[in-house]
């Protein structure tokens, strides 16, 4: 078997991986709170595509891609296959936006809950393995079933809790814990799967797909459109309720009318009983 190396550039692109799994994380909670206050219909589904978006393609598809950058084999030269690595971004983004749309939906249950986790925890996976699949190397890629098992464990376990701290807890610190800990489960689930890859290297020839360092400019620019759009959305959408109280606010400046018992301007004071005494005495 050919010497691994999943920590290539140090602990830069774990911790890069993780920093951007926990701000799609934050994100997309955020997007999901705003889901449930929402009244239903096309307001709570865009929430639910900003969130699934932000959770999936941030959170878990960023995270992955950068997290590969620090993986290599000795003497062997990686590439990518694009599609492949696409269709990854997409299965992760489509089988989390199920597990949200179930947990947005109906009475809060354990019984919704645990369905979402169990899709979210699949929605790594998938992209995940997926995602490795779309490697084009000289060598053959086995990985160890057990560990494969532990990796997708790891994923949904993580995901349940994070979605019950989200869902159960108020409040920007609630939001902001409930993403760390999707953040451990996405870069989790990722490091536990790589331990379980083994490569045997083949004679080098020519390897189809495209180089590693062809594809991180398009990552880094994904990442700003994945991020930016969203903070953009949250600027210039509201939920129902905060839509509701803004009209009620103006309607009442614009038709608030004196009532008779508020006179239109102030009346002049009277002088009390006390003060014309004092008045007529002197």
């Amino acid at each position: 078997m050919s010497e691994i190396d999943h920590f290539a550039y140090g602990f830069i692109t774990p911790g890069m991986a993780y920093f951007m799994s926990v701000v799609g994380s934050t994100l997309g909670l955020i997007s999901v709170r705003r889901a449930r206050a929402s009244s239903g219909g096309w307001p709570r589904a865009r929430w639910l595509i900003l969130a699934a978006t932000t959770i999936g393609g941030s959170g878990i598809w960023l995270m992955h891609f950068l997290g590969m950058i620090g993986f290599s084999v000795k003497n062997v030269e990686i590439r990518y296959d694009l599609p492949i690595t696409v269709a990854s971004a997409v299965i992760a983004i489509v089988v989390v936006g199920f597990g949200l749309f179930i947990v947005c939906h109906g009475e809060r249950s354990w019984g919704r809950l645990l369905l979402a986790g169990f899709l979210g925890g699949l929605g790594i996976a998938g992209m995940h393995y997926t995602g490795m699949a779309a490697m084009e190397l000289s060598g053959k890629v086995e990985y160890n079933i057990a560990i494969v098992a532990a990796s997708v464990l790891v994923a949904i376990i993580a995901v349940t809790a994070a979605l019950w701290f989200a869902l159960t807890v108020d409040g920007w610190i609630a939001t902001v814990g409930a993403a760390l800990i999707m953040g451990i489960a996405v870069a989790g689930m990722h490091y536990t799967a790589m331990a379980s890859v083994s490569v045997t290297a083949h004679q080098q020839h020519n390897v189809p797909g495209t180089p590693l360092i062809n594809i991180l400019l398009p990552v880094f620019l994904a990442a700003c459109v994945v991020l930016i759009v969203p903070l953009c959305v949250f600027l210039a959408l509201d939920t129902e309720e905060e839509a509701h109280h803004r009209r009620r606010d103006v309607l009442r400046n614009d038709t608030h009318v004196p009532t008779p018992r508020e006179p239109a301007w102030p009346e002049r004071e009277e002088p009390s009983s006390n003060q014309a005494s004092v008045t007529v005495g002197q």
